[in-house]
């Protein structure tokens, strides 16, 4: 491994752990919201007995590591318990020098947690680890009952933490506060992760391929790819012309399409995801 990576790993991982850091002590705790995982459940029992958040999300992710090895590979496992261990430190070092958002106004603090927090997480995502907590437990059980998905776990393993919430703080209202920053922060954390929806994907069927395709070149110099086609109803072969543009690009591409062929039939889709030339 290069001094460069090493050294992208260990700026991502101290940067997202700042962030998640002031997520918990700046909005999350102070105002008793435990948004999912290892850090809320660890939130509500600084709550019942004054322990600090930081230590106990380690003690709760040792057994869940350890289990990661055996299960999870080595690889990923170790990077998770640097994260994981860096997080909980600075969770804690950090606790007595950031001011608490204490107010009335809960909802901020769920939306400007969920940011920071969101954020973190996808730095260190970003480097092929996870602060653990959650996500662990949701990988081995979804191994251990593969009829569900990962993702359904996760969803299942926040939701007791979120309604335990309810029973420690005796109000269904930091139950709904929990939801509302845990949706904030996984939204964040994707655009962190698969870059915001920035992209437009655009299926064409025109019977004026070279000429669409032409025109695409020289006026918008993007890329196009012919796909043969037959109609369903008609039976008639056509051309499907593929192509991927910005979304500001998306209304041009439109206006091009109705000056080119009338007639052509137009599909606009949103990308999660487009990489490559053109596309950094």
């Amino acid at each position: 491994m290069s001094f460069r990576h090493t050294a992208a790993d260990a700026a991502c991982y101290t940067a997202g752990s700042l962030l998640y850091a002031a997520s918990v002590n700046v909005f999350a705790a102070p105002n008793g919201i435990a948004p999912g995982g290892a850090t809320g459940a660890a939130t509500l029992l600084h709550e019942l007995c004054g322990i600090p958040i930081g230590g106990t999300v380690m003690l709760i992710n040792l057994p869940l590591l350890l289990a990661a090895y055996r299960r999870l590979g080595r690889g990923f496992t170790v990077r998770t318990l640097l994260a994981a261990a860096l997080s909980s430190v600075l969770i804690d070092g950090t606790a007595p020098l950031l001011p608490p958002f204490v107010t009335q106004e809960r909802l901020l603090a769920c939306l400007f947690g969920g940011v920071l927090s969101g954020a973190g997480l996808g730095l260190i995502c970003l480097r092929g680890a996870t602060t653990g907590g959650s996500e662990i437990a949701a990988r081995l059980l979804a191994q251990r009952f593969p009829a569900f998905s990962i993702g359904r776990m996760l969803l299942a393993v926040d939701a007791v933490v979120i309604a335990a919430a309810g029973l420690v703080y005796g109000s269904l209202i930091h139950v709904l506060y929990a939801t509302v920053m845990l949706y904030v922060s996984t939204r964040v954390l994707d655009a962190v992760v698969y870059g915001v929806r920035t992209a437009r994907v655009v299926y064409i069927v025109t019977d004026r391929a070279e000429e669409m395709t032409a025109a695409v070149l020289q006026t918008l110099h993007r890329g196009v790819t012919a796909l043969p086609a037959v109609g369903g109803y008609s039976g008639r072969g056509h051309t499907v012309l593929f192509c991927a543009v910005r979304s500001t690009e998306a209304a041009a591409l439109r206006a091009l399409v109705r000056r080119t062929d009338p007639a052509a039939f137009l599909i606009t889709l949103p990308a999660e995801q487009v990489d490559g030339e053109g596309f950094r």
